[in-house]
């Protein structure tokens, strides 16, 4: 017959009693994750957390460079020798290759995104007062952030506002390279909420 394991006390190893609840709950420890986990997903704010005034910083920035620019300018059916052709780019009045405007307007736009209208945008309806007051070269990190100025809602569609925003791109000089105003149709929490309930 094999030995009975026993305890230095002499009692059986099988006497132990089960542990209880709070027993399991304190060997797995406070920082464990529970039966049914939480679930967060990554959005931008709805248009009723949002209030005029509020400022954006949107961080990490991004680094520009050539091999963005000649994508970009060639996926666009863009030609100009400024973004393509350095030894034209070098005769020029900033003597090297410029980064398209329009690669600048969408990273800042981009970049934008996550903290603001990310799963809750319902449509962008434009962009105005664009203007690119410093170039933007090879090399260049752009920073964005957006001030929300106005904000109301939509006369046509319940639970949606309008919202505008002011965007402005600066690089890792805090120089500003670029300006413009979005305004978003945005949805607010509960109106999206009862969208999904009924898809």
């Amino acid at each position: 017959m094999a030995e009975q394991m026993k305890h230095d006390d002499g009692r059986p190893a099988a006497e132990d009693p089960s542990p209880t609840a709070e027993g399991t709950e304190g060997a797995r420890g406070a920082g464990s994750a529970p039966a049914e986990p939480e679930v967060i997903e990554q959005r931008g704010r709805y248009a009723d957390e949002m209030a005029v005034g509020q400022v954006y910083l949107h961080r990490p920035g991004r680094t520009l460079t050539e091999a963005d620019n000649v994508l970009f300018t060639t996926l666009t059916m863009n030609p100009q020798a400024l973004h393509l052709d350095h030894a034209f780019a070098q005769s020029q009045p900033f003597g090297k290759p410029l980064m398209n405007s329009m690669l600048t307007l969408s990273t800042l736009i981009g970049l934008s995104v996550g903290q603001t209208t990310q799963g809750t945008l319902v449509a962008q309806l434009g962009l105005g007062e664009i203007s690119f007051p410093h170039p933007v070269f090879p090399g260049d990190t752009l920073y964005a952030r957006s001030t929300v100025t106005a904000i109301r809602e939509s006369s046509s569609r319940p639970g949606q506002r309008i919202v505008t925003f002011d965007l402005e791109g600066t690089n890792q000089d805090g120089t500003v390279v670029a300006k413009a105003q979005r305004t978003c149709l945005m949805w607010t929490r509960q109106a999206h909420c009862a969208a999904e309930s009924d898809a």
